[in-house]
């Protein structure tokens, strides 16, 4: 994947497309995660970043990065589809590690105690409702 491609995915956007982000990966985070969970070496990182973008704190900049990010993640179609063993999701592992280049330092120990508690609460690391 080239930069200028993952450039483009991680533009912040506007509030009303930061909006429909948010909404998307509230919605399939959890599931494409648990599908996800062993191709993706950083899934602690990964959901620390969730908390980060649905965080109010964060800068918008830095929300809309993420939710750039996460929203390519979670789409069901992507440069490379997810259902492939072991390459299924090398495209959304280079989008998030920009993304987490992006903004490094903005998510906070207690995005990451809020990750660690929802990876521990449910066995498919989607938190209780």
């Amino acid at each position: 994947m080239d930069d200028v491609k993952i450039g483009e995915i991680l533009l912040p956007g506007d509030e009303d497309e930061q909006e429909r982000q948010e909404s998307r990966v509230k919605r399939r985070f959890w599931p494409v995660l648990k599908r996800a969970m062993r191709q993706v070496p950083f899934s602690r990182d990964l959901v620390a970043a969730y908390y980060c973008a649905l965080d109010s704190r964060t800068p918008t900049r830095v929300r809309g990065i993420l939710l750039a990010a996460l929203a390519y993640f979670v789409l069901p179609l992507d440069g490379v589809p997810d259902f492939f063993a072991l390459v299924g999701f090398s495209d959304d592992i280079a989008v998030l590690t920009a993304a987490f280049a992006a903004i490094r330092g903005h998510i906070r120990e207690d995005h990451y105690v809020a990750a660690d508690k929802a990876m521990a609460d449910e066995p498919d690391g989607q938190p209780a409702r």
